[in-house]
């Protein structure tokens, strides 16, 4: 189950996370991201081609950090793993329904790929 302040740092507001994955050489890899959640699952949605995608296609070790817009000291702490990859039509809704709620209109960006949701399972989480 997912920390009820994790869970709200995710789903209300503009709140910024930052997702570090693992590169094949085992170093960290950390991109900033547009976050969701559902009951049990942090989400982020990017698309196949991208090393963040490829990276836990190999290894779905994970760990997301999302800070308040307003108040950046608060923060909660995901350590994870991707459980799951939801493709198709509701990887696409899903990018339009983040987008509106990050900038106020659809996803402009031109997609190269294909949207992929990422459901991440907390096995250790923090909030402050």
């Amino acid at each position: 189950m997912l920390d009820e302040k994790i869970r709200r740092l995710a789903t209300e507001g503009r709140n910024f996370a930052a997702l570090s994955t693992i590169m094949p050489d085992g170093t960290p890899q950390t991109t900033p991201v547009w976050v969701d959640a559902d009951e049990e699952h942090l989400l982020v949605n990017t698309e196949v081609h991208r090393q963040k995608y490829r990276n836990v296609r190999r290894d779905p070790r994970v760990t997301v950090c999302i800070w308040d817009a307003e108040q950046p000291y608060l923060y909660g702490e995901v350590r994870g793993e991707v459980v799951e990859t939801v493709t198709g039509p509701e990887a696409r809704n899903h990018i339009d329904e983040l987008s509106r709620r990050y900038t106020g209109q659809d996803y402009a960006n031109p997609i190269q790929s294909e949207r992929v949701i990422l459901k991440i399972a907390p096995r250790r989480q923090y909030a402050r």
